[in-house]
């Protein structure tokens, strides 16, 4: 939490209270969902990623849902169903689960590639369409989408097409010694504290923020040499595409603006980098490896501001 602004730090230490020394990969989430972005977590099973979504919903004051995706799971059981209401001799429209501000899309790689392809347009433009009719989403709308990278039998690959539409992938990892400590020791769980939340208000006042948070020429420079590096050709199949390019600069703004600042440095870049690039770069001779990525960052270019 180096630096973190005195105005989110209280938000990260009550999500910290239920998710131990994971404060870290809470900043990247806030930061995710400020841009107006979408997050993707790929870890083990217990790690705590339903807990994170849950607790990230309590304190932004979000309408919360879940939806655990599995092989037989349909777009209907996602999106809604038009039926037929005998009463009224008419169709109803019957909204799904993604009728909500902040959806838990859990273990997504086990649905059929049809499925997750219904939350291509809900995650790119705050909307579904079902039977020709467009049915605008609530707003904030932010989708959560978690997956075990290790195992492979009875999953289906998220197509990159897809990938593209979170801001930003992450891994929470194991809890450092002394955090497991205190969570073996506890004896309920334990619950955010009375009263913490944002308000909507607030929600959108952080979000214009960020928007308003100015990349100066160099700083442009310094993004436009770290997509560049990823285009050559040397260390990736495929560089990062307009989508994502547009991504890190937006994540780049949110990391300041969580940081106190109405102004992006080279440490915003570098520090949300690896994340927005894990899912969408991959090396040549093998899976994209998060520190690889930041190495290969680092130390192809250098910032001038």
């Amino acid at each position: 939490m180096n630096g973190l602004d005195a105005r989110f730090l209280p938000l990260v230490k009550a999500v910290a209270s239920v998710l131990y020394g994971k404060e870290e990969s809470i900043t990247l989430a806030l930061a995710a969902f400020f841009a107006k972005g979408h997050l993707l977590v790929e870890d083990i099973p217990g790690v705590g990623k339903t807990t994170l979504a849950k607790a990230l919903a309590s304190l932004l004051g979000l309408e919360f849902s879940r939806i655990q995706f599995t092989s037989d799971l349909l777009p209907s059981d996602i999106l809604g169903v038009n039926y037929f209401n005998q009463k009224q001799a008419e169709f109803i429209f019957r909204q799904g689960p993604i009728f909500t501000q902040f959806l838990l899309a859990d273990e997504i790689n086990r649905s059929m590639p049809k499925t997750q392809s219904a939350l291509l347009e809900a995650m790119e433009e705050d909307s579904i369409t079902v039977d020709g009719k467009r049915y605008e989403l609530q707003q904030p709308f932010f989708v959560m989408g978690t997956q075990n990278p290790y195992e492979e039998v009875g999953t289906f690959k998220l197509p990159d097409s897809q990938l593209d539409r979170f801001i930003c992938a992450m891994s929470i990892g194991y809890p450092a010694r002394e955090a497991e400590r205190e969570i073996l020791a506890q004896k309920k769980p334990r619950t955010l504290p009375p009263g913490t939340h944002i308000t909507p208000e607030e929600i959108k006042e952080i979000q214009e923020r960020v928007d308003r948070v100015h990349l100066s020429d160099a700083l442009l420079d310094y993004l436009q040499a770290i997509i560049a590096l990823s285009r050559n050709g040397v260390h990736f199949t495929h560089g990062l595409s307009t989508r994502g390019a547009l991504a890190l600069a937006q994540m780049t703004r949110s990391w300041a603006c969580l940081h106190g600042r109405d102004y992006a440095i080279p440490d915003d870049v570098t520090a949300v980098a690896p994340y927005v690039c894990l899912h969408r770069l991959h090396f040549k001779e093998g899976r994209t490896i998060l520190e690889r990525i930041r190495d290969v960052i680092t130390s192809n270019t250098q910032p001038d501001a």
